[in-house]
């Protein structure tokens, strides 16, 4: 497969998820029942398989692998971090500011992945200043 066409694939994957992410947690804040429709329930499980799987594909192309190169060391964790904040916005926050705050600390964490990527450097978007 084109190491180009899955990139844009993986890219493309982490816009819809982020973008869906952020729908799913102005929904949750408001404590709108839409949030528990099935497509709501089921879509950004399918973005995040083919973004984790297009993942794991560049990965090994580029032959760089997490607790090995630093950047993709610092992303897997940066990830796990936005997952655990995630799952607070989306279910776990007991009250709408909760709920809220780890909306954005998972949308702050998202960006500093997309700079720890771009910029192949754990230190994200510092690395431009």
């Amino acid at each position: 497969m084109d190491y180009l066409l899955v990139k844009n694939i993986h890219m493309g994957a982490a816009y819809l998820s982020i973008s869906l992410f952020i729908f799913r947690s102005v929904l949750s804040v408001a404590g709108s029942a839409l949030l528990q429709h099935k497509l709501l329930k089921t879509v950004p499980h399918v973005i995040d398989t083919v973004l984790l799987l297009c993942a794991i594909y560049l990965m090994f192309t580029i032959e760089q692998y997490p607790f090995i190169n630093s950047w993709l060391t610092a992303k897997f964790i940066a990830l796990t971090a936005y997952i655990a904040a995630g799952t607070i916005a989306l279910k776990r926050g007991k009250s709408a500011v909760i709920r809220f705050w780890a909306a954005l600390t998972a949308v702050i964490i998202f960006i500093y992945i997309i700079g720890a990527a771009k910029n192949h450097h754990a230190l994200s978007w510092l690395t431009i200043l």
